[in-house]
């Protein structure tokens, strides 16, 4: 058993290099993945249907995408395309400059305007095995809390293409292989730091096991940097486009919170575990916040305004 040990270490050690480009290759095209196919992966999984039929997407959100991609500078529209989502505000996911371009969900809700709420009220919404009664205290606040302005809407949409368009799915996807070869590179150093090249295998373990704790608390740390640094740089392209869009991403903002602070009482015990007092999400686990604050994206926006008049 001990010669097998030593056979794979010395062969580690032989193609350590071919090995790590191989495996930072591989994680970074895994998370890439759906990016690079958003057709046959992500527009997949998102898809809105009903009765058994994928739901198109009405001509009035298809103009309110159009019209954004327009604002937003957009030269070339045909690299981004949408569909009809679930959920309650636009997702995305693609890259523009790839073959397969990018995807934009856009939920139904956003076919209601506050002079319009059929879009809402023609839907049923279970919370906790019942139905949402729209016309109770609860039910009339999610209502208000999902129906937005046209500027909020076309603010959510143009946040996404703008997340797309810096690129912000192929950072994310290259935060994992960069914290795996950091591994490689924290095992290397540690060992020439403390001699331990020609030493005790068991030592030259401990130093790995120590070096992988070093990669996932970096990888913890980059993940959630690099996720607020595009969602925060997304918002503030989305509300440089126009002071309209600004005062709609302030808008969609404190719905969001709004929606959450609704769900938290609907929802019980499960709501309070998803949900702050704020709004915000709590965190998905203790080592990873994941979520950017609602509160900070939307007081980033309320600098903006403010910055503008001075």
């Amino acid at each position: 058993m001990a010669s097998n040990y030593l056979k794979y270490a010395v062969l580690l050690q032989k193609y350590r290099t071919p090995l790590l480009v191989a495996s930072c290759g591989g994680v970074f095209a895994a998370n890439m993945f759906y990016h690079a196919c958003p057709d046959i992966s992500y527009r997949q999984l998102y898809q809105a249907w009903s009765k058994g039929e994928p739901v198109a997407l009405s001509e009035k959100l298809e103009d309110v995408f159009q019209q954004v991609l327009k604002d937003y500078g957009i030269h070339s529209p045909k690299n981004f395309s949408a569909f009809a989502s679930f959920g309650f505000h636009p997702v995305g996911a693609g890259v523009p400059w790839l073959p397969a371009g990018a995807q934009i969900g856009i939920p139904a809700n956003f076919n209601s305007t506050p002079d319009d709420t059929s879009g809402i009220t023609n839907r049923t919404i279970y919370i906790n095995g019942k139905m949402v009664d729209w016309s109770s205290d609860s039910g009339a606040a999610l209502q208000q809390s999902l129906v937005f302005s046209r500027d909020a809407q076309r603010f959510a949409v143009a946040r996404e293409v703008a997340r797309l368009q810096s690129g912000g799915p192929v950072l994310s996807a290259a935060v994992a292989p960069l914290c795996l070869g950091g591994v490689w590179v924290y095992s290397v150093l540690m060992k020439q730091l403390f001699g331990l090249h020609g030493g005790p295998p068991l030592l030259r373990g401990a130093v790995n096991v120590v070096a992988l704790g070093v990669g996932a608390v970096s990888y913890f740390l980059s993940s959630d940097a690099v996720s607020q640094w595009v969602d925060c740089n997304s918002d503030r392209r989305a509300a440089g486009v126009s002071r309209d869009y600004a005062k709609g991403g302030v808008e969609f903002y404190d719905k969001i919170l709004s929606r959450n602070k609704t769900l938290r009482s609907l929802m019980g015990q499960k709501g309070e575990e998803m949900y702050a007092l704020s709004g915000n999400l709590f965190p998905a686990h203790i080592f990873q916040l994941k979520h950017t604050p609602y509160t900070s994206r939307r007081d980033g926006i309320l600098t903006l305004l403010r910055e503008e008049k001075a």
